[in-house]
């Protein structure tokens, strides 16, 4: 590719492509950074940090796809008008930059589930290089330990627009309570965390080994604490989390 412009995220695999790339390229690399209300605070700083600390040339870049009334509106392909207006503006940048090709850290399970934003990537013509190399999650998060990558245990990422279930409206008002509440259960330990949002109703999902702390400890913390955010109900899936949850009722 010899250049490249890589979409950067912070995450477990665009932090071991950035790295990698880096390593092969050079300067020849431009990360750029996506602000966005659908993304947290915490997960844009660690993203910088990553960068300044292997000393990678980076942009932050601010998107608004709330302004996009087919993304607030939150149908089953939200996902495209996301990535269609991300990967617009980070065309305009390779060109401006005179790189020669737009990267991400899409990976092969990725190919197992709903992802309208991969017609975005088409449409653009997006490369992705761990796509392409048949990398999973587990062998990407394997190679990132052996390469001392901190992030190699991160948790998954998501947008928190993917708290919400489908044709349900998306506000910045409630992103930023799903924000807070994740932000309340990961300070009292728990590293994989989804709040996903039905109004007045808040469905919990952590890891299967984890329920039995918050029913046996923490559940008036959490009740109290979510009640204040303004959700009236408070619920654990007992199924725990897993990727995707919101789209299991249309692939059934």
């Amino acid at each position: 590719m010899r250049s490249v412009l890589a979409a950067y995220s912070g995450g477990v695999d665009s932090s071991f492509l950035l790295k990698v790339t880096h390593d092969m390229l050079g300067n020849n690399l431009l990360a750029v950074i996506a602000k966005s209300p659908t993304y947290t605070k915490s997960e844009l700083k660690e993203a910088a940090g990553f960068c300044r600390k292997y000393k990678i040339k980076y942009l932050v870049i601010e998107t608004d796809e709330l302004n996009n009334p087919r993304f607030a509106k939150n149908p089953k392909n939200r996902c495209f008008y996301c990535k269609d207006e991300l990967f617009s503006k980070l065309k305009q940048i390779a060109r401006k930059k005179g790189l020669n090709c737009v990267i991400d850290g899409s990976n092969a399970d990725d190919a197992t589930d709903y992802r309208p934003g991969a017609k975005a990537k088409e449409k653009h013509g997006i490369r992705s290089p761990l796509q392409e190399a048949g990398l999973t999650k587990e062998g990407i998060r394997k190679l990132s330990k052996e390469m001392g990558l901190s992030v190699w245990n991160k948790p998954s990422l998501a947008c928190l627009a993917s708290r919400f279930p489908y044709n349900s409206r998306i506000t910045k008002k409630d992103l930023k309570r799903i924000n807070s509440a994740e932000e309340f259960l990961r300070g009292l330990g728990f590293k994989q965390v989804r709040v996903r949002h039905y109004n007045g109703l808040a469905r919990i999902e952590l890891p299967k080994d984890d329920i039995d702390t918050v029913l046996l400890t923490v559940s008036q913390k959490i009740v109290n604490k979510f009640k204040k955010l303004g959700y009236n109900y408070i619920t654990l899936d007992l199924e725990g989390y897993r990727s995707g949850s919101m789209n299991e009722t249309f692939n059934k």
